[in-house]
């Protein structure tokens, strides 16, 4: 599924006018579909009492349709926050609306309003819409906190939370916490982002007579991984198969305290279908890791007093690169320290062979960026917000008030995959592409789930994949995994263990 931004929406909707439909038949839609889902939940819960806040604009107009349909069978109050309605299909809406419903506007008939929210079993937010760029009026904004603060109602809102804007997920103020939400024709970037996506609820999208032709063809923002593996299915092996057209994956990982690291990342590469495995670790941990790791080859490497690495085992990595590799994976647990940020810059300058870069290995690059451009293969990055923050100079809440376009300029500018970890995480390529991945839950944010994404990753680069399609699919399946896991053991009590055990299940 695409995911597009207001002003591509207004062009679809101005393209559909000129291919011969009418925004009154979109607007109609739209309201049959909110309203559609308020009658199930009714019949469902026995909800009866509906109300509606309405906008001045079309949003208003999609609340005036769906109080409407919903006036044959429950009992409907409007209450019109803003004023009289402005615009065309909003006043012929309001006009239409049956005699039974109950017409309040806010704040002039306040006490009614007041119990007309407090009563409601259902409350449908039309306020505002794609539009919205500012702080919510004071009418709205009192109105949606009443709503809020009805803790035995269902909320829905109407494409998206009234206070939320579109195109960033950036809430200025207050916001409408909706249980459901009916967007329209496709998703928006708010729906994808957060802290937009707390507050959106279930989402659902509704198709509003908008001609698949002209969405097709349509200016999107992102695409969901969901979409790209329905394109570009995991590649099925060859019956004559070898461990040796399956891909080595060296990996660069793990220090002194820090072999989970290596154990998680190494798991999940092997189970992920990668031929040959070879873990390049510190002496002191090669005890600990070998045991965990029993399908994997191991090379003990000279380390400094601190556990990391010596820089001095630069020109025999740049060696097993060359001449043992198919892709190298860099920084899981790696640890930190200037002979590490000197062998992570020779590598990437030297190495031929696709890279996946994740932890202390992004960490080690953050003081000398422009090492990136000096690559000679496909890098693929995996930072979380705080790392994601090192690299641009900002601070993590920079990077999440704007995930979209900090991944996407950065993966551009730099010319690389950029994997922006977190709920719904965005997958940026070199040429200007976004996706972004609608698998995974709350369980997944645990320390160690990212050596398993890491792993995942790099075992599909090595396979063989290019660096964009294993950076989706990693993500994808990683996510997927991480569902698994919720549903059979629950989100609070999950490990990322047991996530690389559901691979052999979502693979």
């Amino acid at each position: 599924m695409i995911v597009v931004e207001s002003n591509e929406v207004r062009n679809m909707e101005r393209a559909a006018v000129r291919a011969g439909s009418s925004l009154a038949s979109v607007m109609e839609q739209a309201g049959a579909a909110v309203a559609e889902l308020a009658m199930k939940i009714s019949a469902e819960k026995q909800l009866r009492r509906i109300t509606l806040l309405c906008g001045k604009g079309n949003n208003g107009g999609d609340g005036f349709v769906i109080a409407r349909f919903l006036s044959y069978m429950c009992e409907v109050t409007v209450i019109t926050a803003c004023g009289y309605p402005e615009t065309d299909l909003a006043k012929l809406n309001y006009n239409l609306i049956p005699d039974k419903v109950n017409i309040l506007s806010f704040p002039d008939n306040y006490e009614e309003c007041i119990s007309a929210v407090n009563d409601s079993g259902i409350i449908i937010d039309a306020l505002y819409g794609i539009g919205f760029r500012d702080c919510l009026d004071p009418s709205s904004a009192e109105l949606v906190e009443l709503a809020n603060r009805n803790k035995d109602c269902v909320r829905i809102a109407v494409d998206l939370p009234s206070g939320i804007i579109c195109n960033t997920g950036e809430i200025p103020d207050t916001c409408f916490h909706a249980d459901y939400t009916v967007t329209f024709t496709t998703l928006k970037p708010l729906h994808v982002l957060y802290p937009s996506q707390d507050y959106c609820g279930k989402i659902s999208v509704a198709n509003v007579g908008i001609p698949k032709s002209i969405v097709d063809a349509c200016n999107y923002a992102m695409r969901t991984t969901d979409e790209y593996i329905t394109r570009h299915p995991l590649p099925t092996s060859k019956k004559s198969a070898h461990k040796g057209s399956n891909g080595t994956l060296l990996s660069i990982c793990g220090s002194y305290g820090m072999s989970g690291a290596v154990t998680l990342s190494g798991r999940a590469a092997l189970r992920s279908g990668v031929g040959l495995l070879r873990c390049a670790v510190p002496d002191s941990i090669y005890p600990i890791v070998a045991p965990t790791l029993t399908e994997a080859v191991f090379l003990p490497l000279d380390e400094e007093e601190n556990g990391t690495t010596s820089f001095t085992e630069a020109d025999r990595l740049k060696s097993e690169i060359m001449e043992r590799s198919t892709a190298v994976l860099i920084g899981c647990g790696l640890g930190t320290g200037e002979n590490v940020t000197s062998l992570v810059s020779e590598l990437i300058m030297s190495s031929t062979k696709p890279i996946v870069l994740d932890a202390d290995g992004i960490n080690a690059i953050a003081p000398n960026i422009d090492v990136l451009r000096a690559a000679m293969a496909p890098v693929i990055l995996t930072p979380h917000p705080g790392e994601m923050a090192r690299l641009t100079g900002t601070n993590s809440m920079t990077v999440q008030r704007d995930r979209y376009r900090t991944a996407r300029n950065f993966a551009s500018e730099y010319n690389v995959t950029l994997v922006l970890k977190g709920a719904d995480t965005i997958i940026a390529l070199p040429d200007g592409n976004v996706y972004v991945n609608l698998t995974g839950n709350s369980g997944m944010a645990r320390g160690g789930s990212g050596d398993v994404l890491a792993g995942l990753t790099a075992s599909f680069l090595a396979q063989g994949m290019s660096a964009d399609q294993a950076a989706i699919l990693g993500v994808y399946y990683h996510g997927l995994a991480g569902d698994r896991c919720a549903e059979k053991l629950s989100a609070r009590t999950m490990l990322p263990s047991d996530m690389i055990e559901a691979l052999q299940f979502v693979l």
